[in-house]
C-alpha cells in the first residue's frame, strides 16, 4: 500500500470516529438534559453522566440486541428500559416516554388519597427520573437484529424504594 493510500485511509478513519464520538456526545447531552428538565420541575438537583454507569448501561444493551426484550439487569443500578420500532426513536423520545408517567403518577397518589383502585396503572419509570438520592446517570441505545431500538438508562444510586417517596 502506498503512503498516500494509507494516509488517506488514516484520515477516513479518525474521522469516522470524530464524528462517533460527536453522535455519541450530542445523545449523552440529550439524555441528561430530558432527564434534568424532568427533575428541575418537582425540584430536584440535576444527575451528572457517569463513565462507569454507562459502561453497564452499553454492555447490557448489548446484550438485549438479539431479542430485544425489555427484561431488567441484576445490576446493582437503578433503571429504566424502553424500546421503539422508529428509526426516529431516540434518547430523548425514551425519556419523554417515561417522563409521561408524571401523570399517571399524580393519578395514583390522588387514589390513594381517595381509596380508589389505580386500574394496574404505575409510575416507577417516572419515580426514577426524579428519585432525589439518584445523581448519576448512565444510558445506552442499540439497534437490536429486528431492526427496533434498546434503550436502558441506570442511576446511582437506584431510587423506586417501598415507602419512601421520590423526592
Amino acid at each position: 500500500m502506498n503512503t498516500f493510500t494509507a494516509t488517506s485511509v488514516l484520515v477516513v478513519a479518525i474521522s469516522l470516529l470524530l464524528i462517533a464520538s460527536s453522535v455519541q456526545s450530542t445523545e449523552q447531552q440529550d439524555y441528561l438534559n430530558t432527564h434534568n428538565a424532568a427533575r428541575s420541575q418537582v425540584g430536584v438537583p440535576n444527575l451528572v453522566w457517569d463513565a462507569t454507569v454507562a459502561s453497564y448501561a452499553l454492555n447490557y444493551a448489548n446484550a438485549r440486541k438479539s431479542d430485544c426484550n425489555l427484561v431488567h439487569s441484576t445490576g446493582p443500578y437503578g433503571e429504566n428500559l424502553a424500546k421503539g420500532s422508529s428509526s426516529t426513536f431516540s434518547a430523548i423520545s425514551a425519556v419523554n416516554l417515561w417522563g409521561e408517567q408524571m401523570y399517571v403518577c399524580i393519578y395514583i397518589f390522588i387514589s390513594f388519597l381517595n381509596f380508589r383502585s389505580t386500574g394496574g396503572k404505575q409510575c416507577l419509570h417516572y419515580t426514577q427520573v426524579v428519585w432525589r438520592e439518584s445523581v448519576k446517570l448512565g444510558c445506552a441505545r442499540v439497534q437490536c437484529t429486528n431492526g427496533w431500538w434498546f434503550v436502558t438508562c441506570n442511576y446511582d444510586t437506584p431510587g423506586n424504594y417501598i415507602g419512601e417517596y421520590p423526592y
